[in-house]
């Protein structure tokens, strides 16, 4: 059985990006019976940018309550508040005490900021070495990866590789899942969507609110009512695209071609489709929001089977470094 770990930011609720890109796809190989399945909320990463206690704690609630709700079993993921395993800390220390500083600078979290070397604290700089450790502490096989996160997953291998060499085979060295062909999650401004660009679609939010930001953020062009329309260089189209079905599809594409179908209704229908579409997820989630304990015994539970695995991880640790 492989040993699959997947870590996700805790900075806000995740959009309909998250969902379609990284959530959805997870929730798959987590499902698969041939799999055993890690997947934490990086708290402790997100404290490099946010530090307010309240919002830090809201934020990976609601991140929780997003899994759960978009059909993360707990009885087939350990799913647990990376806070929640201090060993992870710890470990952080031992693979930094082993790493070049020279190495370090290279990483993207750092050098794209080195220019404003003010807004950059040191944990943002040994931010690979804490990413090494979520990876490592659980002895992972494999961690799906982004091209801009392969980085990071090299430093894993290589810090892992250079203490086993010292100090005998401690170390699993984890082989990436390269997710080179990730759906491209189109924003309400035709790019992809993120959080820092202001352009995202929340499938939580109320439908009045969803409905404003559809019709208010997504850009069409003047093209008039009765005129024909191309869909596959429309943004309300291609979102649609990516919840309906093919039938579906097509037939919004032909109303678009043919003409006296306009952008407000493809608008409508594109609303239509995000309500229905999670209708379940949105249920769920409204249960969460109401119902926080549930949640929290969820993580603290994941905690628990995480900690385990951690506990022996790092007594192979101290035992090689010489603290036991």
């Amino acid at each position: 059985m492989a040993r699959i770990l997947t870590g996700i930011q805790s900075t806000g609720r995740p959009h309909l990006g998250n969902i379609l890109g990284a959530i959805n796809p997870a929730i798959a190989l987590a499902n698969k019976a041939e799999n055993d399945s890690f997947l934490f909320i990086a708290d402790l990463h997100s404290l490099t940018q946010i530090k307010n206690a309240e919002e830090l704690k809201n934020n990976t609630f609601q991140v929780a309550a997003t899994w759960l709700a978009c059909g993360l079993d707990p009885n087939k993921t350990t799913f647990y508040r990376q806070s929640d395993v201090t060993e992870c800390t710890e470990l952080a220390w031992y693979l930094n005490c082993f790493f070049p500083y020279q190495r370090l600078k290279l990483a993207h979290s750092f050098k794209d900021k080195s220019d404003r070397l003010e807004d950059v604290n040191s944990g943002l700089f040994a931010y690979p070495m804490l990413m090494a450790s979520d990876i490592l502490l659980y002895d992972a096989d494999f961690v799906p990866v982004g091209k801009d996160q392969l980085q990071h997953l090299e430093m894993t291998r290589d810090v892992a590789s250079r203490i086993n060499h010292k100090h005998g085979e401690i170390f699993v060295l984890p082989e990436p899942i390269l997710q080179q062909d990730a759906q491209l999650i189109l924003g309400t401004d035709g790019e992809k969507m993120s959080k820092s660009r202001n352009n995202t679609i929340d499938v939580f939010d109320a439908e009045n609110a969803i409905k404003k930001l559809i019709n208010k953020n997504i850009v069409t062009d003047n093209t008039p009512l009765e005129e024909p329309k191309d869909p596959d260089s429309a943004t309300v189209y291609q979102l649609y695209k990516l919840l309906a079905t093919n039938e579906e599809s097509k037939t919004m594409a032909e109303k678009l071609k043919a003409g006296g179908y306009g952008w407000g209704h493809a608008k409508k229908e594109l609303l239509d489709k995000i309500v229905s579409s999670f209708s379940e997820e949105r249920a769920k989630f409204e249960h969460y929001q109401n119902n926080p304990k549930e949640v929290e015994e969820v993580l603290m539970e994941g905690a628990q089977k995480a900690k385990k695995v951690a506990k022996a991880t790092l007594e192979r640790v101290r035992n090689s470094l010489g603290y036991n």
